[in-house]
């Protein structure tokens, strides 16, 4: 990846976090940042002629400048654009390594943590993007990444990867998997029996789709887990402890107002309170 990761601002505290965060992960990375702050307003209405406009664009600015003593190393851009904050996102993560954008804490409605623009965003993106909790930094442990035998990708082992090895941090490999359909009728020593059969199988597969990546990055230790039950489910569960949670998006070819991210990456990003990275594949 060589383009830049860009953040997008409005001044909020999540997106207060998000910024620190792309600064710090820009830094990792030897990228520039850009610093994104749009308008929802006419584009032939420019940023800064309305009134309250001055302070918006002056806590833009500000953010600018304690973004560059946070990471002095990293080149830091900042902007603002006229128009629709999706669309200006979007167009944004075109070319760029990363997209990161804040999350709102618990609302009204308990346990649900995204916002609308940055949910659309992310069903539109074309390169991963990080959703960041306001109020907290990456804590320790493991990047934690969960993997569909089924539609092995490798742009999200390939981040995943690559996180890991800038943290200098594990790598868990978390995979879950359901018994074949049918099997509830099956007695309760076959279902065993059935059961072991499946998870070797599983073993082998998660084996095979990891071994190129262990061999680009044998700095990283990896370590698995075959979860058995609802992958949308385990998968928010084993993300407790993470320090970031990757996760795919399958791209699908159909108009923009049907996609849709999956259930277990729509689970991650409203219930996983540590950075959530979506990644499209495909």
């Amino acid at each position: 990846m060589t383009g830049p990761v860009v953040v997008g601002f409005d001044g909020s505290p999540e997106s207060l976090a998000a910024a620190a965060w792309a600064a710090h992960e820009a830094q990792r990375r030897g990228l520039r940042l850009d610093v994104l702050q749009a308008w929802p307003r006419p584009k032939q209405i420019a940023p800064g002629s309305r009134p309250g406009d001055h302070s918006a664009l002056a806590r833009l600015a500000e953010r600018e400048r304690e973004l560059r003593t946070l990471a002095p190393e990293v080149e830091v851009t900042a902007g603002s654009v006229a128009g629709d904050p999706v669309e200006a996102l979007e167009a944004a993560a075109h070319g760029a390594a990363l997209l990161v954008l804040g999350s709102r804490g618990l609302g009204t409605l308990r346990g649900f943590l995204v916002g609308s623009v940055s949910q659309e965003v992310l069903r539109r993106a074309d390169c991963p993007v990080v959703l960041i909790r306001a109020g907290g930094d990456e804590p320790d442990g493991a990047v934690t990444v969960g993997l569909d035998l089924a539609h092995p990708a490798d742009e999200v082992l390939a981040f995943a990867f690559e996180a890991a090895a800038l943290r200098s941090a594990p790598l868990r490999v978390v995979h879950v998997w359901s018994p074949p359909a049918g099997s509830e009728y099956m007695s309760y020593g076959a279902i065993g029996g059935l059961e072991g059969e499946v998870s070797a199988v599983e073993h082998d597969g998660l084996a095979r789709a990891l071994e190129p990546w262990q061999a680009r990055h044998p700095e990283v230790t990896v370590s698995t887990d075959l979860i058995r039950g609802k992958a949308a489910v385990e998968l928010v569960d084993a993300a407790a402890t993470a320090r970031l949670l990757v996760v795919g998006r399958r791209i699908r070819r159909m108009p923009l107002r049907h996609h849709h991210l999956g259930p277990v990456a729509h689970a991650a990003i409203h219930h996983v309170h540590c950075p959530v990275a979506v990644v499209p594949y495909g």
